[in-house]
């Protein structure tokens, strides 16, 4: 029988979560944004090895308007997101419909909405990349797209794809390189810069519905499709290094863990949270879900969390 992992901490919520994420920034790496159905809600939480205890503190709301009616399906924390300078700085990329909408406030008087028109379909994920200079998107559109965010905001450079864009992440070691994965299979690294491909990848399976960059090795990459979590080593990427049959349906989310020693990957497969390290078949961690609203890991603490109905659950994760 397999041994289900109940949360160390939840945080309750009044409404059905759509998506969330947690900031990465050193300023604010207790930040988090949570989307729901017509609005998103900053939150800033404590956990106890920082705090003494955990606990949570509601923010602020911001208003995603009426006229959009599809769901937010990605956030993205801007890399000059500081709760440590005053005024605050939190700027939000919020992927709603085929708009991206931007917020930046003060989380007091000064709040601002800036929204960008370009995608035609629905957009999947959005990433900050070039160190916050731009931010890059991708959508069911066979588009990733790059968006200057100062004055009006425009779409600077777009890459045409050969299928709908599920992902899109940037590097700390590597700002000018963007991993960019397809529906049908394929990641591509591209250099912005150079408006090229540096390198492509192809899974052996397919739909593939997530993909991630390892942020303690950047030749790692991994990707969720067809229900095998695969993993390449980019000093030789004609073979992937590690293929994980996980599941018989083909999953929601792939995730590295960021600042493990030993890569340990986290994923979504139906209602059922796994984290396990990358050699490894046997789970550190299993749990289920009630729901599905997206899943992170916290930036320096060992804990994994993801969305269950009208909670944000966490558990920390034993790894080297």
């Amino acid at each position: 029988m397999r041994s289900v992992t109940e949360p160390d901490h939840s945080i309750p919520l009044n409404e059905a979560i759509y998506c969330y994420d947690i900031c990465t920034n050193d300023f604010a790496y207790n930040l988090i944004a949570v989307a729901f159905r017509k609005h998103l809600s900053l939150l800033l939480v404590g956990l106890p090895e920082e705090s003494g205890e955990f606990g949570y503190t509601h923010l602020q709301d911001m208003d995603l308007g009426e006229k959009e009616p599809r769901s937010v399906s990605a956030l993205a924390f801007s890399p000059d997101t500081s709760l440590n300078c005053t005024p605050n700085n939190v700027t939000l990329c919020a992927a709603n419909g085929s708009q991206l909408k931007l917020y930046r406030t003060d989380l007091g008087q000064f709040t601002t909405l800036q929204v960008l028109r370009g995608h035609g379909d629905y957009v999947n994920d959005v990433s900050w990349v070039c160190e916050g200079e731009l931010l890059a998107s991708v959508s069911d559109d066979f588009t990733c797209r790059f968006w200057t965010t100062t004055g009006a905001g425009e779409n600077v450079i777009t890459f045409g794809l050969s299928s709908a864009g599920m992902s899109v992440k940037s590097h700390p070691e590597d700002p000018n390189k963007v991993l960019v994965a397809e529906k049908k299979g394929i990641i591509h690294l591209y250099n912005v810069t150079l408006k090229q491909t540096v390198i492509s990848v192809e899974s052996p399976k397919f739909p593939l519905m997530s993909a991630d960059w390892a942020h303690s090795n950047r030749l790692f990459i991994t990707s969720l499709a067809g229900g095998d979590v695969v993993t390449w080593d980019l000093n030789r990427p004609y073979v992937p290094a590690d293929v994980k049959q996980v599941h018989e349906d083909c999953g929601r989310v792939v995730r590295f863990a960021p600042g493990s020693s030993e890569m340990v990957i986290a994923m979504v497969m139906g209602l059922t949270l796994k984290v396990f390290a990358a050699k490894s078949t046997v789970p550190l961690l299993e749990a289920s879900l009630k729901s599905y609203g997206g899943m992170a890991w916290h930036q320096r603490l060992p804990y994994i969390s993801a969305v269950s109905d009208r909670k944000l659950l966490f558990w920390k994760v034993q790894m080297k």
